[in-house]
């Protein structure tokens, strides 16, 4: 093992979405706009979240870490990207890599743990709406946030180590948009049936394991739906749920295609567009959802928005 440890390059070469100057200098400013929107999006949620006291509660607690998880995510992936569009040498060193890693696959799991964490919040709010107060109380709330943080942090640290201390030999392009999980498992010059099998069991831990709690809490909460006597009370309740279940369905779906099935994986170019979607659609699509489908942050929105206009014009009339 000591021979493989000489030859580790200092750093490696990222090979990108594309090599044409002019399609570079497109998704530069296609991506560079789309992440400052992500940013400001996800920012504003916190914002407005703190300021409104009516959003004071358990499930907004949780948004709060969804959208600080989405934009750490996609500040781990990005503005590397965005460099690169524009660099002629596109090299990330081995310690940067590793990093990346390392973050995006933390933020990523943390994530998974935390819909799920979510979708308890709302089975308890639908099913058991009497006892909410009492069940989700601040301290349980608090211990699944830490949970959620604690375990995929644990998990990307694993996984980071196993990864980068196979033998790379003198493999140092990468052929991704990033230092993604997959990709820099490619490098290689040893059988990795063993990392895989840990991918495996890491997919089965904390995105498999995730996906079925929610599965389990939504039919409870669908039957519980159902047998609500009026309409309109079906449909107030589901309301409640739409908003997680729209984002549960782009984080899930685009994770469980990449990495449940390591030796079945999509082709290379398309590993490269869902990582790209994972990084900086999703995250700039959470805000938009939850300030689009759900009428407590509408009204928030109105009501600071109506401070914010009151106040300009307090300052235009001095």
């Amino acid at each position: 093992m000591g021979t493989y440890n000489q030859t580790w390059e200092s750093e490696f070469i990222l090979l990108g979405l594309s090599s044409d100057w002019d399609t570079q200098v497109s998704l530069f400013v296609l991506l560079l706009a789309m992440y400052l929107v992500t940013v400001l999006g996800n920012f504003l949620i916190v914002l407005l979240i703190r300021l409104d006291s009516r959003l004071h509660t358990p499930m907004y607690f949780f948004l709060t870490n969804l959208s600080l998880v989405d934009v750490s995510y996609a500040t781990s992936i990005v503005p590397q990207l965005l460099v690169h569009f524009l660099a002629e040498h596109k090299g990330i060193p081995f310690l940067s890599c590793a990093a990346q890693l390392f973050f995006s696959l933390a933020l990523g799991g943390i994530e998974f743990v935390l819909l799920a964490v979510m979708a308890y919040d709302r089975y308890v709010a639908v099913c058991d709406p009497l006892r909410y107060s009492v069940i989700m109380h601040g301290g349980l709330c608090t211990r699944l946030a830490i949970a959620s943080w604690v375990s995929g942090s644990i998990n990307s640290l694993m996984q980071t180590t196993i990864t980068f201390q196979l033998p790379m030999c003198t493999n140092k392009y990468i052929d991704h948009i990033s230092c993604e999980l997959l990709a820099v498992v490619r490098l290689a010059c040893v059988d990795t049936s063993s990392n895989e099998v840990a991918i495996v069991v890491s997919s089965i831990v904390l995105l498999m394991t995730p996906f079925f709690l929610v599965l389990l809490s939504y039919i409870q909460i669908i039957s519980t739906i159902l047998k609500i006597r009026s309409t309109q009370g079906r449909r107030k309740a589901f309301h409640t749920c739409a908003s997680h279940l729209t984002v549960v369905a782009l984080c899930y779906g685009m994770a469980i295609f990449t990495y449940a099935q390591p030796h079945s994986s999509p082709s290379v170019l398309q590993e490269k567009l869902i990582s790209l979607f994972y990084a900086i659609l999703t995250p700039m699509l959470n805000p938009m959802i939850y300030s689009l489908r759900n009428k407590e942050v509408k009204g928030a929105w109105q009501k600071l928005l109506g401070q914010f206009s009151g106040l300009t014009s307090k300052l235009a009339r001095r």
